[in-house]
């Protein structure tokens, strides 16, 4: 079984009655255990999360401006790039 397979670590959460009893019933409607109900919708909703935050999702034409833009770099350098630019210079190690 894979590392992340492994049940190594407990989650504890606290909610009203009201709650557990809602989440109860829809693990029964699902006939999975409540744990199992909870854990697979928390997993499902950070993935989506994560998704949305860690994905670019763009329009065709914005994503042909994108590489359009690519193509054609301007013609100088910012002077917050030279800067940059310098600043790595200076921490690079070229030994």
């Amino acid at each position: 079984m894979s590392q992340a397979m492994t049940k190594e670590r407990r989650l504890k959460i606290r909610c009203s009655e009201q709650t557990r009893a809602l989440l109860g019933r829809a693990a029964g409607y699902a006939r999975v255990t409540l744990s199992e109900f909870v854990l697979s919708r928390a997993v499902e909703a950070a993935e989506q999360v994560v998704r949305e935050h860690e994905s670019i999702t763009w329009q065709q034409a914005e994503f042909t401006a994108f590489l359009t833009a690519l193509d054609m770099p301007a013609a100088e350098p910012s002077p917050a790039l030279l800067k940059a630019a310098e600043r790595h210079a200076a921490g690079v190690d070229e030994g």
